[in-house]
């Protein structure tokens, strides 16, 4: 099998580049990517074959089958029975990983109409999530027009232990990262 570009392109020219920015001369210090999660909500009023159609378009997205998360316990408030679907989630780990965040920066992102670019706030610990409200700028999903649409959230984990670790790994891996804004101080007489 061969190596995916994202990787051959983090071992050559991101990993060195790292060292050089946050001062680490230990190569296993050098942040990387850990693993990509990708999760979407399902409402406790969605119908019954709303769940297996999330779960095929994730698996058409991801190229790896989604779990089905369960509701641990009730709650009257949200209509929420224990053991009812609420979700679908799937974790990509190694070369599927690094295959799908290269499409991600690549071909998904630059897609979006008007985009200008992805919002720089991590969590605090290196990681970074992007939530995506429809689901058909993915190049594998196929448009129908009585289609709904699938709201998700990608979580990119890294093992940066802060977020200027993080952010610059992502940065230099390709992350369209938004510039902030210029703010003019205004200087009154």
């Amino acid at each position: 099998m061969t190596t995916p570009v994202l990787k051959k392109i983090y071992a050559e020219k991101v990993a060195p580049e790292l060292k050089k920015i946050l001062g680490v001369e230990n190569p296993h210090l050098v942040p990387t990517l850990e693993k990509i999660v990708i999760s979407s909500g399902i409402r406790s009023e969605a119908p019954k074959d709303w769940v297996a159609e999330v779960v095929k378009e994730i698996a058409k997205i991801s190229g790896q089958q989604p779990v089905v998360t369960k509701a641990r316990k009730s709650i009257a408030n949200f209509k929420l029975r224990e053991g009812q679907p609420n979700g679908v989630k799937v974790t990509l780990r190694g070369a599927r990983m690094w295959e799908f965040l290269y499409k991600f920066i690549a071909v998904v992102l630059p897609s979006i109409r008007d985009f200008r670019g992805v919002g720089g706030k991590l969590d605090g610990a290196g990681n970074y999530n992007y939530g995506i409200a429809d689901h058909t700028i993915f190049p594998e999903v196929t448009v129908d027009p009585g289609r709904k649409n699938i709201g998700m959230d990608i979580t990119i984990v890294t093992t940066a232990s802060d977020d200027n670790g993080g952010r610059e790994l992502l940065r230099l891996l390709g992350m369209p990262f938004r510039k902030p804004a210029k703010t003019t101080a205004t200087v009154q007489k």
